[in-house]
C-alpha cells in the first residue's frame, strides 16, 4: 500500500533537499538560501536550473542526472506530489538536485539577482480564464527578471495548443530571442535526450495522440514587457478545473 499524503508530508519535513515556505509563513520566516543557494547548499558554483510547476519532480530530477554539472531546483506547492521526485533524487544520492515547496506568484522572494540560468515550464495550467496567472505572462516574467541571469533561458513544454499560441505571441509581442520553436516536438526530429523525458501524465497525453509543442527563448533584463492583445481559440479536451484536467478526457 502507498503512502498517504500525511505520511509523505513528514517525510520531506526530515529531507535535507526540501524547503517548505508555502505562501502562509513566508512573511514570518525569513529564507536565509536566497543568494546563498550555490555556497551553502549546493556547495559549488555550478548553474542553477529551476522546473517551476514540478508536479512528481521528474524533469528536475531526470535532468539532474543527466548534468551532474548543473544544480536543479523542483518548485511546486503540491508537497503530496512532490514527495515522488525529492524521495528518488535523495535515495539515489543526488546531490545536485533540491525541492522548494511554495508558490510560485512569490518565486522571487527565493533567488537574488543572476541567481538562476534556466527556467523549466512543463506541463505549465494554461489559465485560460486569467493572463496573469500564465507561467509566461508578462505578471511572471518580470518576477522572473529578478533572479534570472541576462538573456536567461525559459523552456515551455506543453500539450496545450493555448498555452503555446500565447506564449508564441508573447514572444512575438516583445521580441524575445526565439531558439527553438515546434507545435510536434516528437515528429520532428527535435526530441533529443533533453526533451524526451517525459512526466507522467505527458506520457498519458501521447498515448492519446496529443501533440506536445515546445518552445526555447531567452528572457532579456530591458525593456517593458507587454501583453499580446489577440484572441486565442480555448483548449476543447481541457477543463478550466485543473483536478478535472487530470482525468485526461478528450472533448470531441
Amino acid at each position: 500500500m502507498g503512502k498517504g499524503k500525511l505520511e509523505k508530508f513528514a517525510d520531506m519535513r526530515d529531507y535535507p533537499h526540501v524547503f517548505e515556505y508555502p505562501y502562509s509563513v513566508i512573511d514570518d520566516v525569513p529564507f536565509e538560501m536566497k543568494g546563498n543557494w550555490n555556497r551553502n547548499f549546493f556547495k559549488n558554483n555550478h548553474p542553477i536550473v529551476l522546473e517551476l510547476g514540478c508536479g512528481r519532480g521528474e524533469y528536475t530530477v531526470g535532468l539532474g542526472k543527466l548534468f551532474p554539472e548543473k544544480n536543479f531546483i523542483g518548485v511546486d506547492i503540491k508537497g503530496a506530489r512532490m514527495w515522488s521526485g525529492a524521495t528518488e533524487s535523495l535515495r539515489e544520492g543526488m546531490k545536485n538536485v533540491a525541492f522548494l515547496r511554495t508558490n510560485i506568484e512569490i518565486i522571487d522572494r527565493f533567488f537574488e539577482q543572476d541567481e538562476v540560468s534556466e527556467i523549466w515550464l512543463t506541463f505549465s495550467d494554461p489559465q485560460m480564464k486569467k493572463a496573469t496567472k500564465r507561467l509566461t505572462s508578462t505578471f511572471f516574467m518580470e518576477r522572473y527578471r529578478r533572479f534570472l541571469k541576462p538573456d536567461g533561458i525559459i523552456h515551455l513544454k506543453t500539450d496545450s495548443n493555448f498555452m503555446f499560441t500565447y506564449t508564441k505571441y508573447m514572444v512575438e509581442k516583445n521580441n524575445l530571442p526565439v531558439d527553438v520553436m515546434t507545435e510536434d516536438l516528437y515528429h520532428t526530429g527535435l526530441a533529443d535526450e533533453i526533451l524526451s523525458i517525459k512526466t507522467y501524465y505527458e506520457q498519458q497525453w501521447l498515448d492519446r495522440g496529443l501533440n506536445i509543442k515546445y518552445i526555447k527563448f531567452r528572457l532579456s533584463q530591458t525593456g517593458e514587457l507587454l501583453e499580446p492583445d489577440v484572441e486565442i481559440e480555448l483548449d476543447e479536451y481541457r477543463s478550466y478545473n485543473r483536478s478535472k484536467r487530470s482525468s485526461l478526457q478528450t472533448g470531441k
